[in-house]
């Protein structure tokens, strides 16, 4: 199995366009050694490396396609790599590169829970639009009663499973605030042949039970780097709400990211994924990174491969 990181940045990317932090400042000027960062997404493939998942679409993806050219195999006048995509949750981050795959000569396999079609069917009618074009070929994946299996027949040698999260909904979701499972997933994905697994989840507030025992089974897990204090967007006057209060946990404090991290066993790959643009650990030199690689916990960026 081979995990590619096309984008690896929370909304907005790094530099956001209109922020001035520390972080996006430093960034610009060169005062800082950080990478510019896209959306959150990743692709993964199997046994079959002309086929790939595509986990989330972001508002990047035509650029994340270029700096990919695995996913533009080049075979045919129209042509693309994608064979299925997994939606982890609605989020504009997360889907509104749909809309940049409407020229798709076949209706867009996709893969999501049913809050996630429904608030994309009717907050959000990104469904909806697409029937005027390629269309949409949806796929239920049930965790209403836990976790649960399923399979892309285009991505031969990998098993899927997953698990509803402790999140939120997007804003412009009916239940925000009144989170539903499935509102956002975390995904295992294994390797039917080597047996590795990776566990997926760019947004995660709570680590439960289920959600524990995923990583702990996982040999590599990519997880939510977005913040690193609770408080870090309100400090910073960028928001008046919390990372909690997003659906996020943060990386470091009691009960934060680190410490879950630290539980793993030694073996277990840790990378973070879903990196705000107010993130001190963007900044390559920062304390914060420094804390980090103490602890082994890897910032995923643009372009990192993962072989497992």
């Amino acid at each position: 199995m081979r995990v590619h990181v096309l984008g690896s940045a929370a909304g907005g990317g790094f530099p956001q366009w209109n922020c001035n932090c520390p972080m996006c400042a430093g960034q610009r000027t060169g005062n800082i050694l950080a990478q510019p960062r896209t959306q959150s997404s990743i692709a993964i493939c199997g046994s079959d490396d002309t086929a790939w998942a595509l986990f989330n679409a972001s508002p990047d993806i035509l650029e994340q396609i270029r700096r990919f050219p695995a996913l533009q195999p080049g075979r045919a006048l129209r042509d693309t790599g994608i064979a299925a995509i997994v939606l982890i949750d609605a989020q504009i981050d997360h889907t509104t590169g749909l809309y940049m795959l409407r020229e798709h000569r076949a209706r867009l396999p996709i893969w999501c829970t049913t809050p996630v079609q429904q608030d994309l069917t009717q907050g959000n009618p990104l469904f909806t639009l697409l029937e005027h074009y390629c269309g949409v070929d949806w796929h239920r994946i049930h965790v209403e009663d836990g976790a649960a299996g399923f399979e892309v027949p285009t991505l031969p040698g990998l098993v899927f499973e997953a698990i509803a999260l402790e999140s939120n909904a997007p804003p412009y979701s009916p239940h925000r605030d009144a989170p539903q499972p499935g509102d956002n997933i975390g995904v295992t994905v294994r390797d039917v042949k080597s047996g590795q697994r990776l566990f997926y989840a760019p947004g995660l507030l709570e680590i439960a039970p289920p959600v524990w025992d995923a990583m702990q089974q996982a040999d590599a897990v990519l997880v939510d780097g977005t913040l690193w204090t609770d408080d870090e967007m309100i400090a910073l006057g960028a928001s008046k709400r919390s990372g909690r209060a997003m659906g996020h946990l943060a990386q470091s404090g009691p009960g934060g990211m680190i410490e879950w991290l630290d539980r793993l066993p030694k073996t277990t790959r840790r990378i973070l994924i879903h990196i705000n643009n107010t993130n001190p650990i963007l900044d390559e030199n920062s304390r914060q990174r420094d804390v980090l690689n103490e602890h082994g916990i890897e910032v995923a960026f643009d372009g990192m491969d993962i072989v497992l």
